[in-house]
């Protein structure tokens, strides 16, 4: 981390619909820098960039958490073994990927603290200085919340580090207490924040309470889970939220832009700088040997095992937005497109994910640069959350039922076609049984979404969806050591008051 930490530059390019307009200021120092609102905005604008690079968004922090989950499989074994070790709990404290995802948590987070400090020196109305500031503590919040579910105890750093001293003997703060920081962070943004930022790129309060409802709903705090969610839900039009009533329009680049379902996104827009911009999601994810689309194959690295395309219910909409199902070949003398079952790819013969791959907007080398604008959190897994904490509190309500129906609604509109499927909650169901009915919606409504895994953690119920009746059966899985990832060997020699390593490393 530390090499990493006191250099910091803002990214050098724009994110054309998103008004992220950055500044290649190179490292920021306070005292030459936040003149105005819109030197804050630029500074605010750098940790965002941050997260749409190539190892976090980009590529290595999501292709993880794809990975880890039961929902997603390797497909192609001669990939790097790094995603192996991931995917199959094998992973130490070497794993490529923990070393690039690492390091690039820090760099946003030293953006967003760059912006929080200058906040501090920056002229102009307070209260517009707040709003924009707000929208560092979300970054710096964002950061922090995936890093503590996926390491637990970890260094927190909420101040600007100008020497690498400074942080040469830090050790890990307790995951409870980066919790409480998480939690002012996101309440900070939720009080200044536009009620409805004009792009989704940029975080609003709807975004912060959303978060808020997350995390309460992670530490099992179901009161002000479902407090925070039901906050969204009832201020939904104010903020410029709701579902969008085209399942399939969620993962079309063309048309993310314009929804109203997103809280927050991650835009790529087809704008590439060194590692910024760079989107391997699609590429991962297509197929091998599809010749369909004009920005080449795929790479069959993240595909779903067999057993979760064939046990999802046939008659839902989301199953067949969720899964390329056939790959086509160019065969002949005018190469004409040729229709083949998916198992004629031989080094994953199964069906893959399609979210990505069918309709990312402008595109090149395989997919590797896209349009998208990945939406980290929606308003469906809002209303999931309101269902599923209040089912804690009061158990049997026609409410929590409504939200879970309201989810399920969208689902029968079949590109334009009503459908009878999926059915609305059964009335009445128990405590227990419809905390599976909603935790199985989560599954499939947010499938390959990177939430998944971190319902696996919550839950503690990897024995049985890692075991041999589950989707992805690995017999390696550990309950005493893979609910968390390793710590990074390089820091801990480092920096060895960052040691132990989490158990089992």
């Amino acid at each position: 981390m530390k090499k990493y930490i006191a250099l910091f530059f803002l990214g050098i390019f724009t994110f054309g619909c998103s008004d992220l307009e950055e500044k290649p200021v190179g490292i920021i120092r306070p005292e030459n820098f936040f003149n105005n609102t819109d030197d804050l905005q630029a500074a605010v604008n750098g940790a965002f960039a941050n997260i749409a690079h190539n190892n976090y968004w980009g590529r290595e922090f999501t292709i993880a958490l794809m990975l880890r989950d039961d929902m997603a499989d390797i497909g192609d074994r001669t990939t790097q073994a790094a995603r192996i070790d991931v995917n199959d709990m094998t992973m130490n404290d070497t794993n490529a990927l923990v070393a690039n995802f690492w390091p690039q948590s820090y760099i946003i987070i030293t953006a967003a603290n760059q912006a929080i400090e200058g906040a501090k020196k920056t002229p102009g109305d307070p209260a517009k200085v707040n709003a924009i500031v707000a929208q560092a503590y979300f970054a710096r919040a964002f950061a922090y919340y995936h890093l503590v579910r996926i390491f637990g105890d970890i260094p927190y750093v909420d101040f600007v580090v100008n020497d690498v001293n400074q942080v040469n003997s830090l050790g890990k703060t307790k995951e409870a207490e980066v919790y409480k920081k998480i939690i002012a962070d996101l309440e900070f943004a939720k009080q200044w924040l536009e009620d409805k930022p004009k792009v989704k790129a940029v975080p609003g309060k709807g975004t912060a309470a959303g978060y808020l409802a997350s995390v309460y709903l992670t530490l099992g705090n179901y009161q002000k889970a479902y407090d925070e969610s039901k906050y969204v839900i009832t201020n939904e039009a104010k903020f410029g939220l709701g579902l969008d009533a085209d399942f399939q329009d969620l993962f079309n680049a063309t048309k993310t832009a314009a929804l109203k379902e997103p809280l927050f996104t991650i835009d790529f827009n087809n704008l590439v700088s060194g590692n910024y911009g760079q989107d391997y999601t699609a590429f991962f994810t297509g197929s091998l040997k599809d010749d369909s689309y004009s920005y080449g194959q795929g790479f069959s690295v993240a595909v779903p095992s067999l057993k979760v395309f064939n046990d999802w219910d046939k008659r839902d909409y989301r199953r067949a937005v969720s899964f390329d199902t056939i790959i086509r070949k160019k065969t002949g003398p005018g190469g004409a497109l040729q229709v083949y079952p998916s198992s004629d790819n031989e080094k994953a013969p199964r069906p893959h994910i399609a979210k990505y791959y069918r309709f990312p907007g402008k595109a090149g080398a395989n997919g590797r640069t896209s349009q998208h604008n990945y939406i980290t959190m929606r308003f469906a897994e809002v209303l999931l959350t309101a269902a599923e904490a209040l089912n804690e509190i009061t158990p049997g309500t026609t409410e929590a039922d409504g939200y879970v129906n309201r989810v399920r609604a969208r689902a029968r509109n079949k590109a334009g076609k009503i459908v009878s499927f999926p059915a609305n909650v059964t009335p009445g169901l128990s405590k227990a049984d419809f905390k599976k009915m909603v935790i199985d919606e989560r599954r499939l409504e947010l499938a390959f979404e990177y939430v998944r895994w971190y319902d696996i953690k919550r839950l503690k119920n990897g024995p049985e969806v890692f075991g041999p009746n589950g989707f992805e059966p690995h017999p390696n899985f550990d309950p005493n050591k893979d609910y968390l990832f390793p710590l990074p060997g390089t820091e801990l020699a480092i920096n060895p008051n960052l040691k132990p390593n989490n158990p089992g490393y």
